[in-house]
């Protein structure tokens, strides 16, 4: 193991030494400078990116899900998009779906040995009974997750779309997946800490992806989350201000019509054919 781990730029030793006796606001300022390349490294592969999104939609505008597999760090960040994708943009609950190693118990605590079992990332997927409309993608900065690798594989099996995001060149996941989008952050600025730059760059890329396609559901109207939840006082008030600019009415109007039809888009519409 320690030779193949080698061969991984997100393990190679950091370019910074002897942190341990630099100052707050150098290590501050250093770990800035790194997280400043993350962008960088995304924008070098967004035609990447698209051509992955532009086979996820199709399929949900056919009813297909789409499900994040990944473990510790990786699965977590998963989990997270997954999870903001319905209060976002009104969507159920189960049309994305995050998994992640050891189950829902590893999101707190690390469930030991759990990434190293390439057969249970599908038997997770299968109790939703996943389905040829559906996509997976797969998410492990070091890309060689033997639970991701096993998930992707019997994906493609059943015929079902795979995609990947890792941040290393050229590993068995990226080999595994349809569509690798393969961000290359290079050393971390704790040596194999990939919780830090790689786990930035996850989060950004599942942003993209997410958001890309949830606009083109037509989850978005104009620049606005016309579909929100209106879960809290917040959110609200923010529902109330896009009524009032989107059709002229006051406040006041606007907080009935959104009582009366529970979301943005259905008050505005009442206004707009009213």
């Amino acid at each position: 193991m320690a030779e193949n781990l080698t061969l991984l730029a997100t393990e190679s030793t950091s370019c910074y030494e002897d942190l341990d006796k630099q100052s707050v606001d150098t290590l501050l300022r250093q770990i800035n400078a790194e997280d400043k390349t993350v962008p960088l490294a995304i924008e070098k592969v967004i035609p990447n990116i698209e051509a992955l999104v532009n086979q996820i939609v199709p399929r949900m505008e056919q009813g297909g899900r789409l499900f994040y597999i990944g473990a510790g760090t990786s699965g977590r960040l998963g989990v997270v998009d997954a999870s903001e994708c319905p209060p976002t943009y009104g969507v159920p609950f189960d049309m994305v779906i995050g998994i992640i190693a050891g189950g829902d118990g590893a999101i707190r605590k690390a469930v030991e040995n759990a990434e190293d079992d390439p057969i249970q990332a599908w038997k997770d997927m299968e109790k939703y009974g996943i389905g040829a409309l559906d996509t997976v993608i797969g998410i492990a900065a070091s890309g060689r997750t033997p639970y991701v690798i096993g998930g992707l594989k019997e994906a493609n099996a059943q015929g079902i779309l795979t995609g990947c995001i890792v941040c290393n060149g050229g590993s068995p996941i990226a080999a595994e997946a349809q569509y690798p989008v393969e961000v290359l952050v290079g050393p971390e600025y704790v040596t194999g800490s990939t919780r830090m730059k790689s786990g930035t760059a996850q989060k950004l890329v599942l942003n993209m992806i997410s958001t890309a396609v949830m606009i083109r559901l037509g989850r978005v109207r104009g620049n606005k989350m016309v579909d929100m939840q209106l879960s809290n006082h917040k959110l609200v008030l923010r529902a109330i201000r896009m009524v009032c600019e989107a059709t002229g009415v006051s406040e006041e109007v606007a907080a009935e019509l959104l009582e009366k039809h529970g979301s943005v888009r259905n008050a505005v519409d009442s206004v707009q054919k009213g």
